[in-house]
């Protein structure tokens, strides 16, 4: 009986892990596929050891509730989240990277552009702090070893702020304030935003 009642137990839980994601509580953690090697846009994307990275930077649906509308990405800086909200009470929670001391921004903004596989072009300011990515003056073109990773969406407020939520090879990175100001995330999460976020949506960094 015992053996009987292991086999069921053992049988749902590889039914559930061939959902992609499974139910914990309130949560809907997506599984290490999401995170699987791929092929994008001719790119090749590498795998990331998605448990190597602490649980609650990986991606899940949360209950989350909030006045914005379904759409609206809100940008937890203090707890290293970012949020896309969902009707019903419910979020799409993803791990970030934040700006370091002195690179912090907060404020309200919306999506102005969104980019495949993005050229990144660092700022004056980023150039004279580290001269060796005055050959990039003119533009990085994208790539897997891009700044700005697979994805970039290009914050805009009475014009472009400098700042982007973008994808980054550097999986280590998530949940520490290591960037120079920007949003980023793990490469696989970015692809996932950005199929999700409109062009216009409302963003707040918190």
């Amino acid at each position: 009986m015992q053996l009987k009642t292991l086999a069921v137990l053992a049988g749902l839980a590889l039914s559930t892990a061939l959902t992609g994601c499974s139910s914990i509580g309130s949560f809907e953690i997506f599984s290490a596929a999401d995170y699987s090697a791929r092929n994008d846009a001719g790119y090749s994307v590498p795998a990331i050891p998605i448990y190597k990275v602490p649980a609650q930077y990986r991606r899940q649906i949360v209950r989350y509730q909030t006045d914005e509308a379904p759409g609206t990405i809100i940008v937890d800086t203090g707890s290293k989240h970012l949020y896309f909200v969902l009707p019903d009470g419910r979020a799409v929670r993803y791990g970030i990277g934040v700006g370091r001391e002195g690179f912090e921004w907060k404020g309200t903004a919306r999506v102005g552009l969104k980019r495949e596989w993005p050229v990144w072009t660092p700022p004056s300011a980023m150039i004279r702090r580290q001269p060796e990515l005055a050959k990039w003056r003119g533009g990085m073109p994208g790539g897997p070893r891009n700044a700005l990773g697979a994805r970039a969406l290009y914050l805009y407020n009475k014009g472009d702020t400098g700042y982007r939520l973008h994808g980054t090879p550097e999986w280590w990175s998530i949940g520490k304030a290591m960037s120079s100001g920007c949003v980023r995330m793990l490469n696989q999460d970015v692809i996932d935003l950005y199929s999700r976020a409109d062009v216009g949506a409302k963003v707040i960094v918190e």
